[in-house]
């Protein structure tokens, strides 16, 4: 386990788990213009983005048991280049619905590398190794966020949101060069499940019945909600409510991306010598304080970088929390990594794909997008909170 593995995996594995961000990112700033071109509601819009996430979450549930029984390699590969074909797709839907059906197909194909990266890091890492190599992916997803929007603001200046997905299929070729040519298999026909169908899925009911791994996931989902939030609301806050440009939205979504960027780095250097429980409830509550900070500017309605100040910090610990809450959940996990690999991701992003749409059926705004954060985070630190407690109450009693 404590063996060094080549940066170029690393790097591969950390593009692969950037599936979602780049999904989801790269379009954001032509979400209005596509809207007003399919003559669709900001809801519905939006819509576009949640099918794919819930593509990404339930295809999780397909792809890790299929990963725990025929290996991690060429699942993989077929799953990246179903990505690439349903991107051409969408470049080509005529109407708003189409497009919402083709891309929850293109969620359950990328679903595929999101999980068996996270499985594939579950099978060469373990302790402090596995929280700083999952930091490592964090860093390297972070600048998928980064890259994604600037993208796509690039492209919506000679194009339209047609041309981003083409962009977006270009990326998923990329992708599936990296695949083959970086990623081994890492799961020996030894440690693969046998059987039928009912005998691939018993690693799901095994993760589902540990309490300590469910609680940690729903901790995740949790703090999760503000990253999606934040992705689904942002667009029309920043571009409709404040006026910011495509090319201005990007360059603030970049400079957030470049926050959850620094805070993984910060805890991939902090692993291994501060507890992965510590740097959670640290990361929840100054997330918390900055949400309520951007709550309160924006029902005063303040200048909008008193606004962006308090976004950039809650957004940022985004980078804390999810490797370290995937690190101490997949910690528990010993055999079928992949199955509970994406029991840990359908549940982080059926949540963030249900939740953003629900909270904004009535209309969006900065109040909107600051209570929904504070609601999420304080939920999440008490869940910590209490976790701890049941655990030393537990430990008493042993």
């Amino acid at each position: 386990m404590a063996t060094r593995h080549p940066r170029s995996l690393m790097l591969a594995l950390g593009a692969l788990t950037a599936f979602g961000p780049i999904s989801l990112d790269v379009y954001l700033p032509s979400l209005p213009q596509l809207g007003t071109d399919l003559g669709a509601s900001e809801s519905l819009t939006q819509f576009t983005m949640s099918a794919c996430m819930i593509g990404l979450a339930v295809g999780q549930l397909l792809w890790g048991p299929i990963s725990d029984r025929y290996g991690r390699r060429m699942p993989l590969i077929i799953a990246v280049g179903g990505f690439v074909i349903t991107s051409v797709l969408c470049a080509l839907a005529p109407t708003i619905g189409v497009l919402i059906a083709i891309r929850l197909v293109q969620g359950l194909c990328g679903a595929g590398g999101m999980v068996i990266a996270r499985a594939v890091v579950h099978d060469l890492f373990s302790g402090a190794e596995a929280m700083a190599a999952f930091s490592t992916l964090a860093a390297v997803m972070g600048v998928a966020p980064v890259l994604a929007p600037l993208i796509g603001g690039a492209v919506v200046t000679f194009s339209d949101w047609r041309g981003v997905f083409v962009a977006l299929a270009i990326i998923g070729a990329l992708l599936l060069a990296v695949s083959v040519l970086f990623v081994p298999e890492s799961l020996p026909g030894g440690g693969r499940t046998s059987g039928g169908i009912r005998n691939d899925f018993r690693g799901i009911g095994s993760a589902l019945a540990d309490r300590g791994f469910m609680l940690t996931a729903l901790t995740l989902s949790l703090a999760g909600i503000v990253l999606f939030t934040y992705l689904q609301l942002s667009p029309f806050v920043l571009q409709t409510q404040y006026g910011l440009s495509a090319q201005g939205f990007a360059a603030v979504f970049a400079a957030n991306s470049l926050g959850i960027l620094g805070a993984a780095q910060l805890n991939r250097r902090l692993a291994g010598r501060v507890p992965g429980e510590r740097m959670v409830r640290l990361a929840l509550t100054v997330g918390l304080a900055a949400a309520i900070a951007m709550l309160l500017a924006a029902v005063t309605s303040s200048a909008l970088p008193w606004l962006l100040a308090p976004l950039f910090v809650a957004v940022s610990t985004h980078g804390v929390n999810n490797p370290a809450l995937t690190a101490l959940a997949l910690g528990r996990i010993t055999r079928g990594a992949g199955s509970a690999s994406a029991v840990l991701g359908t549940m982080t992003l059926l949540v963030g794909a249900l939740v953003p749409p629900l909270v904004s059926s009535f209309g969006v705004s900065a109040t909107l997008l600051g209570a929904t954060m504070v609601a999420a985070l304080a939920a999440a630190l008490v869940l910590t909170l209490l976790t701890r407690r049941s655990g030393a109450a537990s430990d008493s009693r042993d």
